[in-house]
């Protein structure tokens, strides 16, 4: 193996490292997050855009989508788009704008 290799195999583990790190902090957020004092709405959001991070970092330099071609990125957009969607549709229906509204 010679020095080349070897410092960027050196490199490479620096960057998950980093990464693990981050992903560490952002946990202790998640759950400084449940004993924050704001209503539950309010809080699964804050939860789900720290989770949302999180994801986007394991996606990016664990599953290797950083060096990636378009295609990838492409087929990554829609996913995200696709559960945006998903997760509106149960809040759109608890608060009764794509369900008629019953008899009472």
């Amino acid at each position: 193996m010679d020095a080349g290799s070897s410092e960027d195999i050196r490199k490479h583990v620096r960057v998950y490292l980093i990464v693990f790190a981050c992903l560490a902090v952002l946990t202790v957020f998640t759950v400084a997050v449940s004993y924050l004092k704001v209503s539950t709405p309010v809080a699964v959001v804050i939860a789900m855009l720290i989770a949302s991070v999180k994801a986007s970092l394991v996606a990016s330099y664990f599953m290797h989508l950083v060096s990636e071609t378009k295609a990838i990125y492409g087929i990554l957009i829609l996913t995200v788009v696709f559960l945006i969607v998903m997760l509106l549709i149960p809040t759109f229906s608890d608060l009764d704008l794509l369900v008629s509204p019953g008899v009472s």
